[in-house]
């Protein structure tokens, strides 16, 4: 369903942004795809109206981190707390077997049950792209499912794929699909090569690395001018130096955090990389992570981060740290949640605030589920209490993703089978051996 004029009748109204006040009750535009007007009582008498009372309108949420290419390996791992133990299985076992299908596949299944969940936005970070042909496949099904995403093409892990066709093809990527107005754009997941970085930035391409500190250091060459800047995003960020996080503030990289991925595989401590982010001026943004242990579901991760720093920070007060840091609000979990990751992502300016003038990339939660009213506190309402299966409507640049609970345009059933089909075939391509009802043999 596409229209030009939309009319959000009558909702709560979360604008995220800070010179745009939210409203008990109000409504937005929304015109050519873009949010025209935000305010109480608008007229539109040509607009499709969709009553949103009884609803929170809000922007779509941002899924800063997400390896979408592992959409058919959903909870295959779900106790896993060994990183090479993962790789080995991901990468190593079913990764060496994936087709362009198995990458399509994975990655429509990802995109579409992001949009069910409220994602309108997702940062895809691809450490599968076996071949161009693999590229393609993983964003024709982005494409095909009318997400907004930035794919950021990278190396496949195991040793029998090759790399050779990286960073070359970079180029034609970015020439056929960076392009304005474009809801998919390509970067680069370029670990600490500075030389495939520098085909990126002369592509004007965004940088992707994920950065634990223990197990990768920034050597000074990264501390020259233009090497680091707000085209870099950096992903887990645990464990990191002091001296290092100083050069990555200084730097306005964009950090990005995984709060249940980084509990499961024990890679954060006490410290913990969203405080360490906040403390050094930056603005940290969620990513979801893994399929193989979770899914498309920010909620979960807004949850998470809310427990996870409130448990951290009065651990060190408790501890006797006089000045530990305060605890987390609602208020900033939320922003984690969609102004932070619009700006990861560089779209600050066109996504993540109901702001008239950008995109209208909406989405409209119902509060009349039993556990979610009455609704005294709308923010804090969206962090604690409102799940997936509220998402009542999802809007990508005005377009209708979801409406009345159902996603439009994708037959779920295929799908499902499809999936199924595909992770059949990677189980009996690698002789991988899953147990239904305990773990992996």
């Amino acid at each position: 369903m596409n229209t030009q004029r939309t009319l959000f009748k009558g909702g709560t109204i979360l604008t995220l942004d800070a010179k745009l006040p939210n409203l008990a009750v109000g409504d937005v535009l929304v015109q050519d795809g873009r949010i025209a007007a935000v305010g109480p009582a608008l007229q539109a008498d040509d607009a499709q109206v969709i009553d949103a009372a009884g609803h929170i309108v809000m922007p779509g949420l941002v899924d800063a981190h997400h390896h979408m290419w592992l959409g058919v390996m959903r909870r295959m791992m779900p106790n896993v707390d060994d990183l090479f133990a993962y790789i080995d299985v991901v990468a190593e076992q079913l990764g060496a077997h994936y087709r362009p299908l198995d990458m399509y596949l994975s990655t429509k299944l990802t995109a579409a049950a992001s949009l069910d969940a409220g994602i309108t936005t997702i940062i895809d970070a691809c450490h599968g792209s076996r071949s161009p042909e693999h590229t393609d496949a993983a964003l024709d099904a982005l494409e095909t499912t009318g997400i907004r995403a930035l794919h950021m093409v990278g190396a496949a892990m195991d040793k029998k794929a090759s790399a050779a066709h990286l960073p070359g093809d970079l180029q034609r990527l970015a020439h056929g699909w960076n392009n304005a107005g474009s809801l998919v754009r390509v970067g680069l997941f370029g670990q600490l090569d500075l030389d495939w970085w520098k085909v990126a930035r002369g592509l004007d391409m965004r940088i992707l690395t994920e950065f634990i500190g223990d197990l990768a250091k920034l050597g000074p060459q990264f501390a020259k001018p233009g090497v680091l800047g707000t085209h870099n995003i950096f992903n887990h960020c645990t464990r990191v130096p002091q001296e290092t996080w100083k050069l990555l503030a200084d730097a306005g990289v964009n950090i990005t955090i995984n709060p249940r991925s980084d509990a499961l595989f024990g890679f954060d401590d006490e410290t913990f990389a969203y405080q360490q982010a906040v403390d050094h001026g930056l603005a940290p943004a969620l990513g979801i992570d893994l399929d193989t242990a979770f899914g498309s579901d920010m909620f979960g991760e807004m949850h998470a981060l809310f427990g996870q720093q409130r448990s951290a920070m009065r651990y060190r007060r408790f501890r006797g740290e006089a000045d530990a840091p305060a605890p987390i609000r609602v208020e900033d979990v939320l922003k984690a949640a969609t102004v932070n990751g619009a700006r990861a992502a560089g779209l600050d300016g066109q996504i993540g605030t109901l702001t008239p003038g950008k995109q209208a990339d909406i989405i409209m939660v119902r509060t009349s589920g039993i556990a979610v009213f009455p609704v005294t506190n709308a923010v804090g309402t969206i962090v604690q209490a409102v799940e997936r299966a509220d998402v009542d409507t999802v809007m990508v640049a005005g377009r209708l993703r979801k409406r009345n609970g159902q996603l439009l345009g994708i037959d779920l059933g295929r799908l499902n089978a499809d999936v199924t089909a595909s992770r059949d075939y990677l189980i009996e391509a690698s002789g991988y051996r899953a147990d239904l009802f305990g773990a992996a043999a």
